[in-house]
């Protein structure tokens, strides 16, 4: 289990920063696919900005003096579309500038937090092997990261989750930029799915709700709510309240690879909400 040590606060901030420039998007005019899929991660051998840009890369291995081990679940890499690119070392998050030109993959290393946990080692050996020129090979949903002393860093894409027929489990309810955890009770409990017939069903901890659900220019239209009314533990019922906010005008969203942030019309009252597991 990690123990949570976060050694430079500023370090911390400055790296959450640039991830989250790096690596969300707004939702697209019908509220369909993340464009972070494996889909855009192209075939064929070489690399291209085009090809490795908005695709989430899963670490699979590093290897490392002839030496193969495997990466840590968490471990990835995800270039934006302006110099930057983004992501964890399995259990630090960082950040770094990067330049494509032809097959070659120049990292310049940026921010990242300093927590200790038990994958340190891998850790550092990763952060050493992306500092500087990698040669960069891809091939269908492969890519592999080269160093010129040949040590390989081997990457896989992840398809991000759509906005529709996703069951997106809501893990917190905040206000403007703070986010607040879910009381215990309403862990992995609070369900959204947007249907493709234009409407979004779930559970908000205790009540069902539906209501109609259009998509259109990174905003959800979503109509007044058809809600149970059962009797629910006093623990639930300001979460569900808040999350009531959401309907009755029209919420912004933002898909960040299989994370869903949801706005309510006031600008003011926010959720995440996670995909399953790929």
């Amino acid at each position: 289990m990690y123990k949570q040590r976060v050694t430079q606060t500023l370090t911390v901030l400055a790296a959450a920063g640039l991830l989250a420039a790096c690596g969300s998007e707004s939702g697209s005019g019908d509220g369909g696919s993340d464009k972070a899929g494996a889909g855009n991660a192209g075939s064929g051998k070489g690399g291209s900005a085009s090809s490795l840009t908005g695709v989430r890369w899963n670490v699979d291995s590093l290897t490392v003096d002839g030496k193969k081990k495997s990466a840590p679940n968490g471990a990835y890499v995800k270039f934006g579309g302006k110099g930057s690119a983004g992501g964890n070392f399995g259990c630090n998050g960082y950040g770094a500038k990067v330049s494509v030109k032809g097959d070659t993959v120049d990292f310049e290393p940026g921010p990242h937090t300093e927590i200790a946990c038990d994958a340190l080692d891998f850790e550092k050996s990763l952060a050493r092997a992306m500092d500087g020129k990698l040669k960069a090979d891809v091939d269908d949903e492969r890519l592999t990261l080269t160093t010129a002393g040949g040590d390989r860093i081997a990457l896989s894409a992840e398809a991000g989750a759509p906005l529709k027929g996703t069951e997106w489990t809501v893990t917190s309810v905040g206000t403007g930029s703070t986010s607040t955890s879910l009381p215990k009770a309403l862990n992995d409990k609070i369900k959204l799915t947007f249907t493709k017939d234009g409407k979004v069903r779930g559970n908000l901890g205790c009540n069902d709700v539906s209501a109609a659900a259009t998509a259109a220019d990174g905003k959800i239209a979503l109509g007044q709510p058809r809600a149970t009314r059962k009797m629910c533990p006093g623990d639930v019922m300001p979460t569900e309240r808040a999350l009531m906010k959401l309907f009755g005008g029209k919420a912004g969203y933002e898909l960040d690879h299989r994370t869903l942030t949801l706005t309510a019309p006031d600008g003011k009252t926010t959720a995440k909400a996670q995909a399953p597991a790929a």
